[in-house]
């Protein structure tokens, strides 16, 4: 095992092709691809100033450590990687990555992050940035933090517990995906998906739930939210009011309140929704 402490490591490829290495304490900078193709690689404490830092890797473990604005595209196509304690300024990381873990890691740019990615752990992750985790899948989300819109996009098999979302057009094109006890903001959610579950939610939407094949919603709210469950399959399970219900494909809605119950007979077939409401203030055929 070769060691490399408080080294500043400049231009290209400055240690391509390394295996079995750890390096502590030492800046890479400019100069792209400084560990392109390197293998059991170990980082601590280091610090990532220009591009491509890592490409074509393998079993990597980085702690205590920095990517700043220039290190863009970062980590790609890198298996079996470890990032703990990050705090990552440029965009673009982590693309194309099988087995990724992240935990306690701080994305300040996270636009088209965390793309393609395949077996991803993320635990305790704030990230601001549009086009997160695009078609990426298998993965397990624990206390993640998202300002960003678009997120999850073409997304599959994934399990999100304990976060917070406020992220427009979030989970569009997705199928299996399973949210428990988080708090989601924004439009048009979970357009064009496939198997959405939400447990324990609160959620904001304008025209959000719409175009979902098999949505499940157990003990959740829906707060200032309309034209909600348009074309969905829905078995949904909401606490509280319903601002408005727009022409549901088929399914169950139950809700202790809905303020506007709209369904369109030449659009879609009544009969095909169970409505559980004791109290809905207002049925109606037109749509706005």
């Amino acid at each position: 095992m070769t060691e490399i402490n408080n080294q500043m490591l400049t231009g290209e490829r400055a240690l391509f092709h390394s295996s079995d290495i750890v390096v502590k304490d030492s800046i890479f900078d400019d100069g792209e691809s400084p560990l392109k193709e390197s293998s059991g690689v170990e980082l601590i404490g280091c610090s990532f100033k220009w591009k491509y830092p890592l490409w074509y890797c393998s079993k990597v473990t980085a702690k205590d450590c920095k990517w700043f604005d220039m290190a863009r595209a970062g980590v790609w196509y890198t298996n079996h990687i470890s990032v703990e304690n990050a705090m990552i300024e440029a965009p673009k990381n982590f693309r194309r990555c099988i087995d990724l873990t992240l935990k306690n890691v701080d994305f300040f740019d996270a636009k088209e992050t965390l793309w393609s990615c395949d077996g991803v752990l993320l635990d305790h992750v704030t990230a601001k940035g549009d086009y997160f985790a695009m078609n990426s899948c298998n993965m397990k989300i624990s206390n993640l933090k998202l300002d960003g819109n678009y997120s999850f996009d073409g997304c599959k098999n994934i399990e999100i517990r304990d976060s917070i979302l406020l992220s427009k057009d979030a989970f569009w094109n997705s199928d299996n995906i399973t949210v428990y006890d988080s708090y989601i903001s924004g439009e048009y959610l979970g357009w064009n998906s496939k198997n959405l579950t939400l447990i324990n939610c609160t959620i904001e939407s304008l025209q959000g739930l719409c175009y979902i094949d098999n949505l499940v919603m157990k003990n959740c709210k829906l707060i200032n939210t309309t034209l909600a469950f348009e074309y969905s399959n829905v078995d949904a399970e909401v606490r509280g009011k319903v601002d408005s219900v727009f022409n549901p494909n088929s399914g169950t809605i139950k809700a202790a309140s809905i303020g506007t119950l709209i369904m369109q007979k030449d659009m879609i077939d009544p009969d095909k929704t169970k409505i559980i409401c004791e109290n809905i203030e207002n049925t109606t055929d037109v749509p706005f």
